[in-house]
């Protein structure tokens, strides 16, 4: 693909894996059923775009720019979003795959993750105000040194994490979620 600007373009079924996609910018743009498995998106910015069942796992996201994305249905495994540009850093998943990702540092204040299965995502150091997690699978995700004030993680499972290490003021959780959140002290829960 040659450097360009893309807007208010549609991309349906195409096979973009292994390959660098470089000096690109796509506004409004729409990708269908589309192949990006390792590529490297390297200084492209994507903004006010859609990704409908897509697999972009192991695409390298150094310095992206990713701004008021939404991913629905897409498998996005083993993504670094850490690497990507913070400026108006925003998006949204549901129906993802988005099993160990990272997104260490990052702004996800207001994101709604809607069925996803995040296992093993790293969110270390990541803000997460205000987040919602409905119906997610978190089995082994991190949370360390997290803000995770009005996080919503009623409908999910799966998820642990040390109150005392995260800001957790009015997050919310479940009854049957208690005992991952009590886990560092090793109690026996009945």
């Amino acid at each position: 693909m040659e450097a360009a600007l893309h807007q208010n373009k549609t991309f349906d079924t195409v096979d973009y894996s292994d390959q660098k996609l470089s000096d690109n910018e796509f506004i409004s743009c729409e990708f269908i059923n589309c192949n990006f498995s390792k590529s490297d998106f390297s200084y492209i910015d994507f903004l006010d775009c859609t990704f409908k069942n897509c697999n972009l796992s192991l695409a390298v996201l150094k310095n992206t720019g990713l701004k008021n994305i939404n991913f629905i249905g897409c498998k996005l495994m083993g993504l670094d979003f850490s690497a990507s540009n913070s400026f108006l850093f925003s998006m949204n998943f549901q129906d993802c795959m988005i099993d160990y990702s990272t997104f260490i540092y990052k702004k996800l204040k207001k994101t709604y993750f809607t069925d996803c299965s995040l296992k093993e995502v790293d969110f270390s150091n990541t803000d997460l105000s205000l987040a919602v997690f409905k119906n997610c699978d978190l089995s082994n995700a991190t949370f360390v040194e997290c803000i995770l004030e009005k996080t919503d993680f009623r409908s999910s499972r799966n998820y642990a994490f040390d109150p005392s290490g995260n800001k957790i003021k009015r997050t919310k959780v479940s009854h049957s979620a208690l005992a991952g959140l009590l886990e560092k002290f090793d109690l026996d829960i009945e």
